[in-house]
């Protein structure tokens, strides 16, 4: 890879930072930024770009959009709805110019079916938020809040551009059913055939071949010993030699949680430029509410609120850990209120990382040296414009994103190596990511300069500590998960009687 300068890298990208702004640009965060926590509702937690692996669909892409982090499954009554005053969206690049070129738009609606029961000879209405009755198969009638979604593609700026509905291939139909969360085994006795039902063929507009839909809650697939890493990343000191048990030896506190995910399944050759020979697409996630809110102060059914006003993009998703591990606090809300194409503001963040600084003042003794390379054109590779020759765009503008080279065969489940390109295997992270990738893992080698050892964007000199295995102690791997869309396993049932 050719050496890129900090000057040149901040003006290549900030070119473009005055046209970027507009009412879509205003506040944004994720759970690591002070304003989505006020949100949780539009807080995105991860992202998935991948190869699908299951058998006979190594055609397509799976695209993975998880929002509302820390699900307790004993959550209720109200459990874990999307926000019907939101704009959820995933995002895709396939030309290199950091600006969306297809966009997914999801909205959702709650419906109060207002069942009620016969007291005294009246109809009363009920205080269960979801249901009165056991739940199984499609809108059912012991469903008390039915929500939906509708789904549309915009084809080019998603503010201009051309916009039609995605429809469900089987029925014609453009409103489709998420299943409510996992409240239990008494009121959903057999979760997994009832969220299968959800699971939809779609036809795409522009797009001869179906493709596969799924919104709904999931165990959460993201491992992290949280506690202990934000306890100034209190976890063992890196090795010199690889130990599976040190790449176990903690606990993953999000074992308990659920999350809700918005799945789709694409033909591959639907996300790439048509005509174009380029196989790299990139892909990244927001969400965004009304610019303004008015409460209501005598509130009647579901009307406590009335949002209005131009969109604003209040949370924003591509490569993991991102917002949280690289950009500063006073950026944070920043981040996520701005394009992939306005993120020369923040390069210094990557070229010059503080997350490998404060390693090193933490785990110096150990050998943990920080990488001596700046600018960090390893991380500039990693982050900003794709790696040469596995998945940067043949003409790529540095923005932050996943990217992923859709010509790379996926790897079954089994096959697969839970530390992606580092470990080998070029169909796992960073060329897109897929759940099994030990992210966390990959992120703190990778920083603390395992690439230079790979003599990508710098050579083995500059990182002391590239060889060293870094790892929070939670461990994960493809195991974790199906072998079939939607991949994700079932969610965690809100009540242990069975």
């Amino acid at each position: 890879m050719s050496t890129i300068s900090k000057r040149a890298l901040a003006t290549a990208l900030l070119g473009t930072v005055a046209a970027a702004w507009s009412p879509w640009a205003a506040a944004s965060s994720h759970r690591e930024a002070p304003f989505i926590t006020q949100h949780p509702k539009t807080d995105g937690t991860d992202f998935y770009l991948f190869r699908s692996y299951e058998p006979g669909r190594a055609g397509f892409v799976t695209l993975i959009a998880n929002y509302v982090p820390l699900q307790d499954a004993y959550g209720g009554p109200n459990f874990f709805h999307m926000d019907p005053n939101a704009l959820y969206e995933i995002h895709i690049d396939n030309n290199g110019d950091a600006r969306e070129d297809l966009t997914f738009q999801f909205r959702f609606t709650n419906t109060n079916k207002d069942n009620t029961l016969t007291v005294g000879g009246k109809q009363v209405a009920i205080p269960l938020v979801i249901n009165g009755g056991p739940i199984a198969g499609v809108n059912p009638p012991g469903l008390n809040v039915r929500e939906t979604y509708t789904v549309s593609l915009v084809r080019g700026d998603r503010r201009g551009g051309s916009r039609t509905a995605v429809l469900n291939a089987d029925t014609g139909g453009a409103v489709f059913d998420k299943p409510v969360d996992n409240i239990g085994n008494k009121s959903i006795p057999d979760y997994a055939a009832y969220a299968a039902a959800h699971v939809y063929n779609i036809t795409i507009p522009g797009c001869g071949t179906p493709g596969r839909m799924f919104v709904g809650q999931r165990k959460d697939p993201f491992v992290v010993n949280l506690g202990e890493t934000f306890d100034l990343i209190n976890i063992k000191a890196p090795a010199t030699e690889f130990a599976a048990n040190a790449e176990r030896a903690a606990r993953d506190d999000l074992d308990d949680k659920n999350v809700t995910a918005i799945e789709l399944e694409v033909a591959a050759a639907c996300l790439t430029a048509p005509g174009a020979s380029d196989p790299v697409i990139g892909g990244w996630t927001t969400a965004s509410l009304r610019q303004g809110r008015l409460l209501n102060p005598a509130p009647q059914g579901s009307t406590a609120s009335k949002e209005g006003g131009p969109w604003t993009q209040v949370s924003r998703l591509g490569m993991p850990l991102v917002n949280e591990v690289v950009i500063g606090l006073k950026d944070k809300d920043g981040f996520n209120s701005s394009k992939p194409s306005a993120d020369g503001q923040f390069a210094t963040y990557v070229t010059n990382p503080t997350l490998p600084a404060l390693i090193e003042i933490l785990f110096g003794a150990a050998g943990a040296k920080a990488p001596t390379n700046f600018p960090r054109n390893d991380l500039v590779a990693t982050f900003l414009t794709g790696v040469k020759g596995l998945n940067q765009p043949a003409h790529v503008t540095p923005a932050e994103m996943l990217r992923l080279n859709t010509a790379i065969a996926p790897l079954a489940k089994g096959a697969q190596n839970r530390l992606g390109v580092i470990g080998g295997d070029n169909a796992g992270f960073p060329n897109g990511r897929r759940p099994g990738d030990d992210v966390v893992d990959i992120a703190l080698r990778v920083v603390m300069g395992k690439l230079c050892t790979l003599n990508i964007g710098c050579v083995p000199g500059d990182a002391p500590a590239g060889a060293l295995h870094f790892t929070d102690g939670a461990y994960l791997d493809d195991s974790f998960f199906n072998a079939a869309f939607p991949y994700l396993k079932t969610p965690i049932p809100g009540s242990p009687q069975q």
